[in-house]
């Protein structure tokens, strides 16, 4: 029925509905935090799936990978499987070490378990084989770069930590040690562990590993949310923005 609406809390003006806040649309309307929820949705995936994709190039270089991926990549020459089922399973075996720390999973959580090592081994296959300096130096720096803009858009969704991630805070909260303790510890132990198994170690190592902080917090300002986004059912808890998460 057209006419005016005064303190209704929704009315109809031509066969369209209109909510306070709202947006004029036909038979329904989408609320900011609705518009809010799903470019964090948007975020969550293109951030795993960019973080797999980038991943790749830094296998595909052959000139050093990130902490987990040399344990990933060792763990795959001693099974036989690829690096991307190796990192969904060792995903899920961490996420069970949640459990004893008290950890609580969210959308983000679970997602980056399987996401991520399925976009790492969907774009190893299409990739092709890298031989020269001339093709793996670059190979390396975009796959840096673009795991940086990954790092930001994935953790700026606010859908909780990743598995490998909860496990340094929740270590971080358990013991009292400091997260960049923890870190560090851990980290350390993965790419002992993946050197000895056959995973790479090299420039791009080092490289990733000064440069991986400064990128992804200059990519989270530029993905960043509005705070009112941030509560969600699908959210576990506060991720603290001073660690930069990597699935």
């Amino acid at each position: 029925m057209d006419g005016d609406c005064f303190q209704a809390t929704e009315c109809h003006v031509s066969g369209h509905r209109h909510h306070p806040g709202g947006y004029l649309v036909s038979g329904s309307s989408i609320s900011a935090s609705d518009r809010r929820r799903g470019r964090r949705l948007v975020q969550l995936y293109a951030g795993l799936v960019l973080y797999g994709a980038s991943s790749a190039l830094l296998v595909a270089a052959g000139l050093g990978l990130e902490p987990w991926n040399v344990l990933h990549q060792g763990l795959a020459e001693l099974t036989g499987l690829s690096i991307g089922v190796v990192s969904i399973v060792v995903g899920a075996a961490v996420l069970l070490l949640w459990i004893p720390l008290r950890q609580r999973p969210g959308l983000g959580t679970v997602s980056n378990v399987f996401v991520v090592g399925l976009a790492m081994d969907g774009t190893l296959a299409l990739l092709p084989d890298a031989r020269s300096l001339a093709v793996r130096v670059p190979l390396l720096l975009a796959g840096i770069v673009l795991n940086g803009m990954a790092t930001g858009l994935y953790i700026a969704a606010r859908f909780g930590p990743g598995p490998r991630d909860g496990l340094m805070t929740g270590l971080h909260r358990r013991t009292g040690r400091s997260i960049r303790l923890m870190r560090t510890g851990v980290e350390v132990a993965v790419v002992v562990t993946g050197f000895v198994l056959g995973g790479t170690i090299g420039v791009g190592t080092v490289l990733y590993a000064v440069s991986i902080g400064p990128l992804a917090q200059a990519f989270l300002r530029v993905f960043a949310v509005s705070p009112a986004a941030a509560g969600s059912t699908v959210v576990a808890g506060a991720t603290p923005e001073r660690v930069i998460l990597r699935p």
